[in-house]
């Protein structure tokens, strides 16, 4: 059995939630991974800027425990009816809060697995936000970090006739194309491993996530929506393919 295989089966058992997309199930593959290195217990997770529970309530419903802190009320509204609907209010708390403010809202050392997904692209400074990640694992705890890709944002607008704002992007240290741009920062792979390094966390696995799916007419995309996952998940950890990736998924450990 794959390992594609077994995160469908996983889904359509313990993960009754969201479908798998080429925008989750690379990253559901991993989590699916950790789920069953850790089979039989319940895990304590916190989802930093988890908004309405796509990965939260899922995770509960799979038996764990989970905290989701998000600067919005209105994310976290939905999100208390989306757990109340799945029936699983009990295990999810909804904590309003930003990312780096996480020391003043969580015990340090208290997650077995944070995840923290699309927030640093769009921090004032991603660096606090990672410590702050770091602190309430336990050892031997894993964090799942998704950020924005550098080289697809640069492709992107070059292939849709923005070559001033690809050029911008590409010079910027920070890949951002200045003010009006809506992330403050996208990342490659080396800088966003280097930031986990330096919050004391091993980097173990490192995926691109929709590597094609952002590329293909909606016709392809939409008609042959499992093939197009299978080359995802095919093409996730190959470099170049991995490097071109609209999101990196970084997968990181706290040393035991």
């Amino acid at each position: 059995m794959t390992r594609l295989d077994r995160v469908e089966q996983t889904t359509r058992g313990r993960f009754t939630g969201p479908p798998l997309t080429p925008r989750t199930a690379v990253i559901w593959s991993v989590l699916a991974d950790e789920l069953d290195r850790r089979a039989g217990a319940e895990l304590t997770v916190l989802d930093v800027g988890g908004g309405t529970g796509g990965f939260a309530v899922p995770l509960a419903q799979a038996g764990h425990r989970v905290t989701v802190v998000d600067a919005s009320p209105d994310a976290l509204a939905a999100l208390t009816r989306r757990a109340a609907e799945a029936g699983v209010a009990a295990r999810v708390r909804a904590v309003q809060g930003d990312g780096d403010a996480l020391a003043g809202l969580v015990e340090p050392a208290s997650a077995d697995l944070v995840l923290c997904h699309s927030v640093l692209e769009v921090v004032d400074d991603p660096t606090p936000v990672v410590t702050a990640l770091a602190a309430p694992l336990r050892p031997g705890g894993a964090a799942s970090v998704l950020v924005a890709g550098r080289a697809a944002a640069v492709l992107a607008r070059a292939m849709t006739g923005h070559l001033d704002v690809a050029a911008a992007l590409a010079a910027a240290p920070d890949g951002s194309a200045g003010p009006r741009d809506t992330l403050r920062r996208r990342f490659d792979a080396d800088g966003a491993a280097a930031l986990l390094r330096a919050a004391g966390l091993t980097v173990e696995e490192i995926h691109g996530v929709r590597v094609l799916a952002d590329l293909l007419p909606a016709a392809v995309a939409d008609g042959q929506p499992g093939s197009l996952v299978e080359l995802e998940r095919a093409l996730a950890a190959r470099s170049p393919y991995r490097d071109l990736a609209a999101q990196l998924h970084l997968f990181a450990r706290r040393p035991a």
